[in-house]
């Protein structure tokens, strides 16, 4: 039965009660169930010990309790079975003192049958009341029973005890006494709405972190200490199958052990990165500690699908690119030009001066000489240095897809243009530096159109009329004749001077044999920093030196960086430089020297470069060097010292 307010309606909003008791204790506490009806809704169910935790968990599945209020056994074994408050009406020594006072006036022998164990104190009460006490203690009802049947076959009348006890009692043909009195009872119910009002506060923290859990397109769980989920939004229902299941309450460690929150919840620290495989997918798992004023209180576990995170890295990197082209950045220097060969110093000489303007530049060379480098190194040093630097390679786009690059389109300029139009490179790169790389490479029907935009200092969108001003400096670049292209009628002529207004002509690697060595230590040392090498580049190269000095490197700088590269993956095998050899290059790493061709001619080489071969042939042996070359050791020794392009 429910207790209703005075209206006889069931107010909303209020704690709702579920009074689990046997029936001698549910008449007793009758006077106060009328006292809390205005405070509560109160069902009153009589469940023995086998049927109370069916009953409760029954109640808890409708949704119709928020706190159990029962006595002895049953609270015991709900505060074990169910996942809700248990208020508790607790036995007081006062309660039995009164209890044993009124089983006096019937006998002076009592017995009192407790649930769990027996009270020590009461020894002390025989002399107290002369009264002669038989304690007892049950577990479970058969034990209650067993007691009562001791208690007869010791001449026993009167039992003071639980209603369990005092139902058993009765049943046997003696009289029973409840123990419990109306202030226990009362205090009970004083728990059960405060244990109410913290669950309520509890269950609305719950539903708003529900709520927000549920538009979360991440899998998203969380577990109280006990580890059972107090949290699960859709997303994680749907990794385990149970879509239209209720998680809640249920044990975390049972439902799936590979998620276990207990170490997290142990060590109070985060786990981040986590590799799990659930439902023949990839996770990536992130365990965290949930704390209450400083304390742990429980666990979440975060799971993001591996390939939206491969997706969305893809997506981040395609985004970084497009900002560098859009926005612009020139990473290098001039102080980033490794190499100290006369030719190289004049090319940078002549680059300083030509970034203090702000004519167009036209930078030749082969392919692999920096030309990129050069023309970020004179953006970074001119007036334009914090302005955008764009760059485009003329050869990486078909002639369509080049022109809206450059001078960008309207929407549905052509199939496939996007919606809202797209800016073009001249635009972006508005206020800074425009590279055309390999210009040479430019169809002949767009250089009519860059020539005008570069005289008129305007562009047109594709499929537009109106025409957007641009302030742009334009450093062109190329490996290619253009001076011969233009003889052939394959670049035209005007187009031709107006870029070549300052020519910067980049010497190629073979015309700088200085900077060769250098340059091999440069990216030699770099690579080795990245693989995790303590080799010291400058002695391992001295053994390559001849053979890079000897070859025509027709790749230029970046060839170097290529074969750098390559002998430092060669040098992982050695833990010092000392251990590495000519002969032992040769022998192990032969791959080396299958880009460089041997050392062919020595007469034509300097004398520097014959006595490093010739140590690098003899693993370091000056004297075999020497006898190999036919020289003293003296003019030897000489050799080794003096500049490498001094002659006898």
């Amino acid at each position: 039965m429910k207790h209703r307010s005075a209206s006889g309606f069931v107010q909303k909003n209020r704690p709702r009660l579920c009074f689990l008791s046997y029936q001698h204790i549910r008449t007793f506490a009758a006077p106060v169930l009328a006292e809390y009806s205005d405070r509560a809704d109160i069902e009153v169910v009589e469940g023995t010990f086998d049927i109370a935790l069916s009953i409760a968990r029954d109640r808890l599945a409708r949704g119709q309790v928020d706190v159990f209020v029962s006595a002895g056994s049953n609270a015991s074994l709900l505060r074990q079975g169910v996942q809700a408050p248990v208020a508790t009406i607790q036995l007081s020594g006062f309660d039995v003192l009164q209890a044993l006072i009124r089983a006096r006036e019937i006998s002076d022998r009592i017995g009192i049958v407790t649930y769990g164990q027996v009270i020590p104190e009461l020894h002390s009460a025989n002399s107290l009341l002369n009264i002669e006490i038989h304690q007892y203690a049950y577990q479970t009802p058969d034990q209650a029973r067993q007691c009562i049947q001791q208690l007869m076959a010791q001449g026993i009348e009167v039992v003071v005890g639980s209603s369990l006890v005092v139902e058993l009692a009765e049943a046997a043909g003696l009289r029973g006494l409840l123990a419990y009195s109306l202030s226990s009872i009362r205090q009970g119910f004083e728990d059960a709405l405060e244990l109410a009002r913290v669950a309520r506060l509890e269950a609305g923290r719950y539903e708003q972190l529900n709520g927000v859990l549920h538009n979360l397109q991440d899998a998203v769980l969380a577990v109280n200490l006990e580890g059972l989920i107090i949290a699960v939004n859709p997303a994680m229902k749907a990794i385990f199958g149970k879509e239209d299941a209720s998680l809640l309450g249920q044990s975390l460690a049972r439902l799936s052990p590979d998620f276990s929150l207990q170490a997290t919840m142990r060590t109070g620290r985060e786990e981040r990165g986590v590799v799990l495989r659930l439902a023949g997918r990839d996770w990536i798992a992130n365990r965290t500690p949930i704390r209450e004023h400083g304390e742990v209180v429980g666990a979440a576990i975060t799971l993001y699908d591996a390939r939206t995170i491969h997706e969305a890295d893809n997506s981040l990197r395609i985004q970084h690119r497009q900002n560098q082209t859009s926005q612009g950045s020139a990473r290098y220097s001039f102080a980033a030009l490794t190499g100290r060969s006369p030719a190289l110093l004049r090319a940078v000489q002549t680059a300083r001066r030509y970034a203090q303007t702000d004519l167009g530049v036209l930078i030749a060379g082969e392919s692999g000489v920096g030309k990129e480098l050069f023309a970020q190194a004179m953006h970074n040093d001119s007036a334009r240095a914090h302005r955008p630097f764009v760059a485009v390679n003329c050869a990486a786009f078909p002639e369509s897809l080049l022109e809206s690059e450059l001078f960008g389109h309207e929407e549905g300029a052509f199939t496939g243009s996007r919606r809202g139009g797209k800016a073009g490179l001249f635009e972006a790169a508005h206020t800074g530096t425009l590279f055309l790389d390999e210009i040479g490479d430019m169809p002949l029907t767009l250089q009519t159109r860059l020539l005008r935009v570069l005289q008129e200092r305007q562009i047109t969108r594709l499929g537009a009329t109106a025409a957007i001003p641009v302030d742009v400096r334009v450093i062109a670049a190329t490996h290619q004749p253009l001076s011969d292209m233009v003889a052939e009628r394959r670049f035209r002529q005007d187009l031709y001077y107006r870029i070549n207004t300052l020519r910067l002509v980049l010497p190629p690697l073979r015309e700088r044999k200085g900077d060769i060595a250098l340059g091999a230590e440069h990216f030699l040392r770099r690579c080795l920093n990245r693989l995790g090498s303590g080799l010291d580049a400058v002695r391992v190269l001295e053994i390559l030196r001849p053979y890079l000095e000897a070859y025509a490197w027709p790749g230029n700088v970046r060839e170097l960086e290529n074969f750098s590269e390559r002998i430092a993956v060669f040098l992982l095998q050695f833990q010092r430089a000392e251990e590495v050899s000519y002969k032992g290059l040769e022998v192990d790493c032969p791959e080396l020297f299958e880009t460089l061709p041997p050392i062919v001619d020595l007469p034509t080489l300097s004398n520097y470069a014959k006595a490093h071969h010739a140590l690098g042939q003899n693993g370091g042996n000056h004297g075999r060097a020497a006898r190999q070359l036919g020289v003293s050791r003296s003019t030897f020794w000489r050799w080794c010292r003096q500049d490498e392009t001094a002659t006898d």
